[in-house]
């Protein structure tokens, strides 16, 4: 039997005729560039917030109460330079950092016990209704009787002020998982540990991540309050205890440079370190816009 090969399509090229009736797209104009770009926006605003604290303090005519915003720069630059304002930033960070990684760890240690069984549940909303609205700095004078004056009593109330938040926020993510995920994962014969870092921790992610955000910015304010408090028994100190001091000796420029710095090392975590893990994993995985 012979079999008949299928006839073969000759090849050929069309050329396409030029696009006609269409004017090449124009380079975007200044202020469209700038609506599309975000760091662009967001120096605009701080030149803005600039210009109008030189400007408030100008009609003010006050160095003591409102120092210009050139003022503040300088003794910002010169602090900088001098190293005095790396070391107190130093000492704070060093702080802060101890005791937000102790109160995450204490944090998923809760949500931990609370996904397991219900009395691990009814325990973290009792703890957490009872302790979340309970401002941290409230918890200083005790610390200060029990753990004395020392680096004990500033890590203790850091830790307060990261738990609650972020086991609440945990658990709320994990509560929020939808069944059909957990049933996928139980399909695929998930257990124990593998199935809460396989799906429970991706799929609440999202809410993790808030709760991480809200516990550092809790703790960052907590800190600066408590070192103000703390300064007045202790000469050693970070940022707050900066502030208080130049506080004490009039000289407004340089806690007007302290809260700068302040304001800036916050920025610098949310852009840096929150937002760059957020980039990473939630918004490159389509969870979170």
């Amino acid at each position: 039997m012979n079999v008949v090969a299928p006839p073969i399509r000759a090849e050929y090229e069309r050329v396409l005729e030029p696009l006609a009736g269409f004017a090449p797209q124009r380079p975007l104009a200044w202020p469209q560039r700038l609506a599309n770009s975000g760091p662009l926006r967001k120096a605009l605003i701080l030149i803005v917030l600039a210009a109008l604290w030189e400007g408030a303090a100008r009609i003010a005519g006050n160095d003591l109460l409102l120092p210009s915003f050139a003022q503040a720069a300088r003794a910002f630059a010169t602090d900088v330079a001098s190293g005095e304002l790396p070391a107190k930033a130093w000492v704070s960070l060093t702080l802060l950092l101890q005791g937000y990684a102790i109160g995450i760890v204490v944090a998923f240690l809760f949500t931990a016990l609370a996904i397991s069984n219900r009395v691990g549940r009814d325990l973290l909303t009792t703890l957490t209704s009872m302790f979340n609205p309970l401002p941290a700095i409230a918890l200083l004078p005790l610390a200060l009787l029990w753990f004395g004056l020392g680096k004990a009593s500033l890590i203790f109330v850091l830790v307060h002020s990261v738990l609650w938040p972020l086991a609440l926020n945990t658990f709320s993510g994990f509560q929020g998982v939808p069944e059909t995920l957990r049933m996928a994962g139980r399909n695929y014969g998930l257990r124990g540990l593998r199935y809460t870092l396989l799906i429970l921790v991706p799929s609440a992610l999202p809410a993790i991540l808030s709760g991480l955000r809200i516990g550092w910015a809790f703790a960052w304010r907590t800190l600066i309050a408590a070192e103000l408090f703390f300064g007045a028994s202790s000469g050693n100190g970070g940022l707050g205890w900066y502030i208080f001091q130049n506080r004490n000796e009039l000289y407004t420029d340089r806690v007007f440079a302290g809260l700068v710095t302040v304001i800036l090392i916050g920025m610098a975590f949310e852009h840096f370190v929150f937002d760059a893990v957020e980039r990473m994993t939630t918004r490159r995985w389509g969870v979170q816009r």
